[in-house]
């Protein structure tokens, strides 16, 4: 007799009084309190009308497989077996997964990179046709008359005014203009002396702590190095030239990338901010161009492209009016541009010397101008006259960088036997650093707006508090080249002295401060 639902002799067996048919106890009851019925017949059924049925102690027989040991390891057998089978199948259902998910991740990656190429190539469409738009002549908009003035670097031969020996005759620095330059001297120059130690300085305390803050990949990894750096005081802004040939302006609080300036040729060797509220960003490069980039809502835009120089151009510097700078080139002559126009009012050369130009830099009040060659000179210019009032000996190689201080009579100059330091009142030399080994180059110097620090860049960075020219000048910190090429090519301290921006070899911009001023999350 077997229970109707599980097919098995029942342990407590029921019978139903409507059907006569044979259940397990606690199988029936609990169908019936969840349907009311039975479950073969379908009728409606109660408790009450199952009726228990007395019988023996059934004991269950014994499996004939577990009647013997053998028959025991033949059941042990078959359920490894089957383990084993089950596991294989467990097995090779990962690894189908695994490669399932391995070739989703390759496609990802794969979609990604097509991703980021086509935006790269977005972004240099867009560039180029910017530039196209840039380089379409101004006569729409400019005057026929007032066109061959321009001196954007695109006046044809037979537009140009050419002088003995067919060079360009330039106009000149006209009376205005000297009366201008002399103005802001001496209005400068009051200043300065009445000039104090602004309270919001960084101390000497912090500059001994300083670290690296922040690292920022602004250049191409396809042509790393970063070789000028310039600070814009007021608005915390930095902006960099590198070997990529683009130029990269940098919000340094916010850690983002304002706009990249691409349009030279070839490296960008040197880059000014014009320190007015227009944002105007000035580059040199060794294509021998210089351009001038007008900031707007979309970034920023090519407004001149001057082609003066006939060999790389190596030094830019704005005057402290904002509305005129210099260049320096190779080809031994420096040009005095008016920023509005870009018009190329005086290119100077020396008859004196053959060597080309390297650097130069404006004096804080503007009426001298200071430059170094390739033959290891320092020159001194009176900008009115452009005359060569003074030279400096003693550097070994090329002269490399150059910085006047705020106080308006120390210049520091970087070689590659090191830096000097010459005292403008008596036209020498009061002292010289060598850092580094013979042949470890002193790539870049700058003074700290203040005049209160003087920063220095080789295969590492050092910081000297300046002092008089009796007094000695200490080296309060080392910081370590951070880029892994030994090579620390600018330097360039930020408002206050609250940080220093260095560029190397590599394509990231690094901020050395105090700890605990990072600013922006490294990057």
């Amino acid at each position: 007799m077997n229970c109707s639902i599980s097919g098995e002799v029942p342990e407590e067996p029921v019978v139903s009084k409507k059907s006569g048919l044979l259940f397990e106890k606690r199988l029936i009851e609990h169908h019936i309190s969840n349907y009311g019925k039975c479950p073969i017949t379908g009728e409606p059924l109660a408790l009450d009308d199952i009726v228990p049925i007395k019988s023996g102690k059934i004991v269950k027989p014994r499996a004939v497989q577990a009647a013997s040991i053998p028959g025991m390891l033949g059941m042990f057998q078959i359920e490894w077996d089957g383990l084993m089978l089950s596991n294989f199948a467990l097995e090779q259902q990962l690894q189908t997964a695994r490669q399932e998910l391995s070739h989703a991740l390759y496609q990802h990656d794969a979609a990604c990179r097509v991703i980021a190429r086509l935006k790269k190539e977005k972004d240099e469409a867009r560039s180029l046709l910017a530039q196209a738009e840039r380089d379409v002549p101004i006569s729409a908009t400019v005057g026929s008359a007032i066109l061959p003035s321009l001196s954007n670097g695109k006046r044809a031969a037979e537009d140009e005014d050419l002088g003995s020996g067919g060079k360009r005759i330039r106009p000149g620095i006209s009376a205005g203009i000297i009366t201008e330059l002399t103005e802001c001297n001496a209005a400068l120059s009051q200043q300065r002396k009445k000039r104090t130690i602004p309270s919001t300085l960084a101390p000497i305390d912090d500059v001994e702590h300083y670290t690296q803050l922040s690292s920022f990949p602004l250049h191409k990894t396809s042509k790393p190095g970063i070789l000028c750096i310039d600070v814009h005081y007021s608005k915390d802004i930095i902006a960099t030239g590198g070997i990529d040939t683009n130029a990269v302006v940098f919000d340094r609080p916010s850690g983002q990338i304002i706009s990249t300036l691409s349009g030279h040729s070839k490296k960008v060797t040197s880059v000014k901010i014009v320190a007015g509220d227009d944002g105007m960003v000035i580059t040199g490069s060794a294509d021998k161009t210089v351009r001038l980039w007008q900031g707007s809502d979309n970034g920023y835009d090519c407004r001149h492209v001057l082609k003066d120089h006939t060999a790389e151009v190596q030094a830019v510097s704005v005057h402290a009016t904002n509305k005129y700078f210099v260049t320096a080139s190779l080809d031994n002559t420096w040009c005095f541009y008016d920023i509005s126009s870009g018009l190329c009012l005086s290119q100077v050369v020396d008859p004196t010397g053959s060597e080309g130009y390297t650097s130069a830099a404006f004096h804080p009040d503007g009426l001298i101008l200071g430059t170094g060659t390739s033959e290891a000179v320092v020159k001194i210019w009176d900008v009115k006259s452009q005359a060569n009032v003074a030279k400096f000996d003693g550097h070994a190689g090329a002269v490399t960088a150059m910085s006047f201080s705020e106080n308006g009579y120390f210049l520091a100059t970087a070689a590659y036997d090191g830096v000097k330091l010459w005292d403008l009142r008596k036209l020498r030399n009061f002292r010289s650093f060598s850092p580094y080994d013979t042949d470890t180059a002193t790539n870049s110097v700058d003074f700290d707006h203040s005049g209160s620090y003087l920063a220095l860049g080789g295969s590492d960075i050092r910081i000297y508090q300046v002092a008089s020219v009796k007094s000695e000048w200490n080296c309060i910190k080392t910081l370590p080249d951070l880029s892994g090429t030994g090579k620390a090519t600018c330097v360039k301290f930020g408002p206050d002295a609250k940080y220093l921006a260095v560029g190397s070899l590599d394509r990231n911009l690094r901020i050395f401060g105090l700890p605990g001023d990072e600013g922006p999350v490294e990057s």
